[in-house]
């Protein structure tokens, strides 16, 4: 009955779903929650509880499940980017959290590679900090890292994943530097799960604090994220975060979330990454098969995926000539049929075909409609 309900409102909304190949992105809803997920945000959903004790609980359980001083459940990763630098900021100190955004007098820069600046960047700045880059595109040397660090530096940020590079100094470095001058390091791992490892790698490693997304790798919640690390500094996040009156009073999680992903983290550490692991090498086998001999194109396992996480796609590309079709044709057919199918562009004429994101019978089906479109 609740499965006809849910199906019925979509319909209603003239919604149509479709077979996610690309990745586990927000605009494409995150990812596919789990039965056990559902239940245990289903139970939440029926009762009411206090807040902060709720967010206290889960927090101490998944601290000791991630071998963590503490953990806090935020809105998303994002929003954890917003907290841990305002708590590397204010502390617990109440006036200075009663201050947020404006910063006179308080420690208001974040020390970031140039090379890893994106679009996230409006997050950290949220407080009210503003960044100081260092390096090049090239190279950057321990000695830049040390001459950014001053009196006013309140966190030094690293992203992890496909935005290191050769270019950059090492996380080692970056936390040896920071940590003999008593400044914190955040490290956004938002999209590096798997492996789970890497909930406890960053800070026992020395970071600070770490932040992960709860809706993608860990299969929660997609309005949910993780902030992993020192007592203090989470504390300090409690005391900023919602139902508290602070700057993070819109970034609201709701008892659902904060069940939900702490289901989610169970259930990835209980044999989840190893099923999920072995899922995607069967069904990117199973495309690779399929797509063996199809005039046209090649297909090959790429491994680690774009995230640079221990998984497999399959990378295809095109002899647009001979086929007298484009990449991007190819692409938009996909989109537009039924099913409608997401699939990520790669380089100038190829693309890839992640087996994370799909659902049973959707690899036969991925391959099938690829070739139904070549063959039109």
């Amino acid at each position: 009955m609740e499965t006809a309900q849910r199906q019925s409102v979509l319909a209603r909304l003239g919604m149509r779903p479709l077979v996610n190949a690309h990745s586990r992105l927000t605009r494409l809803g995150g990812s596919i929650m789990a039965q056990p997920v559902l239940e245990a945000m289903l139970e939440a959903s029926r009762h009411f509880y206090d807040m902060f004790e709720l967010q206290e609980r889960v927090g101490e359980r998944i601290a000791t499940l991630t071998h963590n001083e503490a953990a806090y459940v935020t809105s998303g990763a994002a929003a954890g980017l917003v907290l841990a630098t305002a708590a590397c900021i204010t502390g617990a100190d109440p006036a200075r959290i009663a201050k947020l955004p404006q910063l006179d007098g308080l420690k208001d820069e974040v020390v970031v590679h140039r090379f890893q600046r994106n679009h996230y960047d409006n997050n950290v700045r949220t407080p009210g900090t503003r960044l100081v880059e260092i390096g090049g595109h090239r190279q950057t040397h321990r000695w830049e890292l040390e001459e950014a660090i001053g009196p006013r530096t309140a966190a030094v940020l690293y992203f992890t994943g496909p935005y290191v590079a050769r270019n950059l100094l090492p996380l080692e470095v970056v936390i040896e530097v920071a940590s003999a001058r008593d400044v914190p390091v955040i490290v956004d791992a938002a999209a590096h799960i798997p492996p789970a490892s890497n909930l406890g790698r960053f800070t026992q490693m020395g970071a600070a604090l770490a932040i992960f997304s709860g809706g993608k790798g860990l299969g929660g919640p997609q309005s949910s994220g993780l902030i992993l690390g020192r007592r203090d500094l989470i504390a300090a996040c409690k005391l900023l975060g919602s139902p508290s009156y602070a700057i993070g009073r819109p970034m609201k999680v709701g008892k659902e979330e904060m069940v939900g992903l702490l289901a989610a983290v169970e259930l990835y550490l209980d044999g989840g990454e190893q099923a999920q692991r072995e899922r995607c090498e069967a069904w990117a086998r199973l495309m690779l098969d399929a797509l063996a001999g199809t005039p046209g194109l090649s297909a090959r396992r790429f491994f680690p995926n774009t995230h640079t996480q221990p998984l497999p796609e399959v990378l295809v590309e095109f002899d647009e000539a001979l086929l007298g079709l484009t990449r991007d044709e190819i692409v938009r057919r996909l989109a537009a049929g039924d099913p409608r199918i997401e699939v990520a562009p790669h380089a100038d004429a190829g693309l890839l075909l992640n087996p994370d994101t799909l659902q049973d019978g959707e690899a036969e089906l991925v391959a099938q409609r690829l070739k139904a479109v070549l063959a039109e």
